[in-house]
């Protein structure tokens, strides 16, 4: 095998494996709901499968060199051909383990995968480079092409393709990229002399890839239909309608149910509903805000996610500008697509940021806001650190112009409270929502009372309409939380700090090091 085969084969190789390993990361992220531990698991999966497959290698290498020289070649195809094919079938055998078995098992499928490409570089190495040269040498550039490969596909494949092709395309030109080059590697056995035998199993080795990629194309459908279903509901998956739209960017993937529904990266992320009446969204929380800030002119809405939250700040009296900051485009699309929350989208008052909040907030330390809005996701999530942590809470702070309010969502972890505890000396629990300033804060039931009763639909039409006996019944639910203040501690209610304190106490602080509310073992809590 000619050296610079064997260089093309090396950078083949590692760009493969890396664009895979991309895919499959996303996968099991997407079903663990983007739980710190899944990539470390993939990445354990992958290194011991690449190990074991480089180890076996030796029996396909020790025995001495075939009087053939068309065989090595075919060596390689074949293991090309092979492990593109075992790395194709780990997504969609992901979703079929989760529906009918248990998805854990698909760690096994990236360890075979991952022994299937583990061949091909030790074969390749053996069989490139001949004993009398400079093996050092040869072998280091080898390595050289093997690391381009790689970078290359983490490169291409996870900052361009995953933003322009869905999984399934992605994993479509991977095969077919991988199926062709052992094919072609095939081919070239038959420009070398060699038994007709060898000859004849190239010829059918590069037409065996043909039919192999024309099968798995045609077979795509059943692979990898519903998918994301699969991945999200598990075992519950065929009772469960399809989704009606599913948005895939290099930042996640954002599938949406029929009912508005969307789980961003695999874990529940609000509805794209801004009805009070049925607040299936909790937008009461939202809405709050008027209650503890007389006028809140400048505010900075940290993650957009479907827009209700959005959409429900900017109804607000007295709010000038919203300025959004999401780290994931796909939303906005999805946004633009539901007219309950479209008009955050063309609101005159209202600017999109498409950037990680923490690093748009440290690099604009001249803006400054009356509240800062953080509806981001579920605390026990990966990085979810970045956006709990003391060390961003003191961010935040300063970034409050006098008198501002702070508000964040929790998800009821007793860390995040007792954090906004630490850095804030006054503070007030709205469910599971803490509100933060550094000036005292009480909840004006007058200016609750007159928020509700003066919100009106997009035509004109009261949301709570007199002479509605459901809408009075609703109306008076809220008007009355107020009146929950230092109820039960746990659900749809108030909290003063002095009670929140106590009650935290035990907690610990989050911050950028221990990374508290990710390695904690805990799961989201619902509200009752």
């Amino acid at each position: 095998m000619s050296f610079r085969v064997a260089m093309l084969v090396a950078a083949l190789s590692g760009f493969v494996s890396l664009s895979f390993e991309i895919l499959w990361f996303r996968a099991f992220s997407f079903a663990t709901g983007a739980m710190p531990w899944t990539f470390g698991r993939v990445l354990a999966a992958f290194l011991i499968g690449l190990a074991q497959g480089a180890a076996v290698s030796r029996r396909l290498v020790t025995a001495p060199r075939d009087a053939d020289p068309a065989r090595p070649l075919l060596v390689v195809a074949g293991a090309i051909g092979a492990s593109t094919l075992a790395a194709y079938l780990v997504v969609p055998g992901l979703g079929w383990l989760a529906q009918y078995a248990t998805w854990q098992l698909g760690f096994l499928l990236v360890v075979g995968a991952a022994f299937l490409l583990g061949v091909v570089l030790p074969v390749v190495s053996h069989l490139g480079i001949a004993p009398s040269e400079a093996v050092g040498s040869r072998l280091s550039w080898l390595y050289v092409a093997n690391i381009v490969g790689s970078a290359a596909g983490s490169l291409l494949t996870g900052f361009v393709l995953s933003d322009v092709w869905p999984m399934v395309v992605i994993s479509r030109a991977l095969l077919l990229a991988g199926l062709a080059s052992a094919a072609l590697v095939a081919l070239l056995a038959l420009r070398l002399p060699g038994a007709a035998r060898v000859r004849r199993a190239a010829a059918s080795g590069a037409l065996g890839a043909a039919v192999l990629a024309t099968l798995f194309v045609a077979a795509e459908g059943p692979l990898f239909g519903r998918l994301w279903e699969r991945l999200l509901y598990k075992r519950e998956a065929g009772g469960k309608p399809a989704f009606a739209e599913v948005v895939e960017t290099r930042a996640g993937v954002i599938p949406v149910t029929p009912r508005g529904e969307a789980y961003g990266g695999g874990a529940y992320d609000g509805i794209v509903s801004v009805d009070l009446r049925d607040d299936e969204n909790l937008l009461v929380r939202a809405y709050a805000l008027a209650a503890l800030h007389p006028h809140p002119q400048r505010v900075l809405k940290v993650g957009l996610g479907t827009g209700a939250w959005a959409r429900a700040l900017l109804q607000l009296p007295g709010v000038d500008s919203l300025t959004a900051i999401e780290i994931n485009p796909g939303y906005l699309p999805l946004i633009e697509r539901h007219p309950a929350v479209r008009p955050v989208l063309h609101d005159p008052r209202a600017t999109i940021v498409i950037d990680d909040g923490r690093r748009w907030i440290t690099r604009h330390p001249e803006e400054t806001f009356d509240a800062i809005v953080m509806n981001t996701t579920w605390h026990n999530r990966a990085h979810s650190t970045n956006l709990l942590s003391r060390e961003f809470l003191q961010l935040v702070r300063s970034r409050l112009r006098p008198g501002g309010v702070m508000l964040f969502n929790t998800t009821w972890s007793p860390d995040a409270m007792r954090t906004a505890t630490e850095v804030f000396p006054h503070t007030l629990r709205i469910v599971n929502v803490v509100a933060a300033s550094d000036r005292p804060l009480a909840f004006d039931t007058a200016r609750w009372e007159a928020l509700l009763r003066g919100l009106r639909h997009d035509d004109g039409r009261p949301v709570f309409p007199p002479g509605d006996a459901a809408a009075a019944a609703r109306l008076d639910t809220l008007l009355a939380l107020p009146r929950t203040l230092d109820g039960p501690p746990r659900g749809y209610g108030l909290e003063s700090g002095a009670s929140l304190a106590r009650r935290v106490a035990g907690a610990r602080v989050v911050t950028d090091d221990n990374m508290r509310v990710e390695w904690r073992a805990s799961a989201p809590t619902p509200l009752p």
